[in-house]
């Protein structure tokens, strides 16, 4: 699962760190804005599920979806299968207590937001993430899944936006809900930064430097990790010749590096599980040292993609099976 524009669908986004840093800047500004307008305050459990129409869309999910993820439910009336998802949506945000809210449009009331968001049946449940939407699901799904979709989305949205959610105070006045106080900068935040400029300036090895040292102090910085995995394909890949690396990966099958060039040049070019899968390949052809350099690569690249993507998913799976 991932937002449109932090996952790689189609083309690989060679910005895509940049446009999660970006998103997650403005979600930061936004929660700083709030606070000097006297936000930070608490919001009561009714304040996270609340209905949603085309008049309130900007502020009510788009603006929001700078403090938190906003959850959409599409339904209807006379949808008996809404009927069955919707209260276990609303039970459920109230029980993630902040770490998401929840939006409920009407299909019959709000044409124009269903064909927005492509909706093709309901009951269908979207999110928003720092203005950013994804498709959740559509039709029935039984709470065990629905849970794992919800825990995914709040990660995403924690590690990638720094959207940490709302607080939450059982005793707080319905209607006077205020998104929760900005989080104060992080010990590594300059350095991030720092980062995503030598990228903007074309400077890779300073980029990947960056990232270095904040993974150097904070191992399990996920930004960083993202970073630096995109930073090095595109050391990797520049200056190489494309014709000339896919002539030899096509002319060598059994020769690694010139597989894992191509690889690298598939991902680039968008061609995701092309290059998913060309490694894979290698990694049943291959024993010993060979085997193991092509499987690092390939995680490597499932790192470039992100490890919540349904095709990083499936390749893991596929390089178990030729592991194993």
């Amino acid at each position: 699962m991932q937002p449109r524009n932090m996952s790689m669908s189609g083309v690989v986004d060679l910005a895509a760190v940049k446009a999660a840093q970006e998103a997650k800047a403005k979600a930061e500004q936004a929660r700083a804005e709030a606070a000097r307008q006297g936000g930070g305050g608490a919001v009561s459990p009714a304040d996270l599920v609340s209905d949603v129409d085309e008049a309130g869309f900007e502020r009510d999910v788009l603006q929001r979806s700078a403090e938190v993820p906003v959850v959409i439910d599409f339904w209807a009336e006379w949808c008996e299968p809404c009927k069955q998802l919707s209260p276990l949506l609303e039970r459920l945000a109230v029980e993630y207590n902040g770490r998401f809210v929840l939006a409920k449009i009407d299909v019959d009331a709000n044409q124009m937001l269903m064909q927005q968001f492509g909706v093709q049946g309901i009951p269908a449940v979207f999110a928003v993430v720092a203005g950013q939407a994804l498709p959740l699901f559509q039709g029935a799904a039984s709470e065990a899944q629905i849970r794992q979709t919800l825990d995914q989305l709040v990660t995403v949205a924690e590690q990638r936006f720094g959207l940490t959610g709302l607080t939450v105070d059982p005793d707080a006045a319905q209607g006077e809900a205020q998104p929760a106080a900005a989080a104060p900068a992080g010990p590594h935040d300059a350095l991030l930064e720092a980062a995503v400029q030598a990228l903007d300036a074309g400077d890779l090895g300073g980029a990947v430097t960056a990232y270095k040292n904040v993974l150097s102090d904070d191992p399990a910085n996920m930004e960083a990790k993202l970073g630096l995995a995109q930073a090095e394909l595109l050391q990797r890949v520049q200056g190489v010749d494309p014709q000339q690396v896919r002539k030899d990966a096509a002319d060598k099958p059994a020769d690694v590096t010139a597989q894992i060039a191509a690889a690298d040049l598939d991902l680039v070019g968008g061609h995701v599980e092309d290059a998913f899968g060309r490694l894979i390949e290698t990694v049943q052809r291959t024993v010993g040292d060979d085997r193991d350099t092509v499987r690092l690569r390939l995680l490597e690249l499932f790192e470039v993609v992100g490890a919540e993507d349904p095709r990083v998913a499936a390749a893991r799976r596929a390089l178990a099976r030729a592991l194993f």
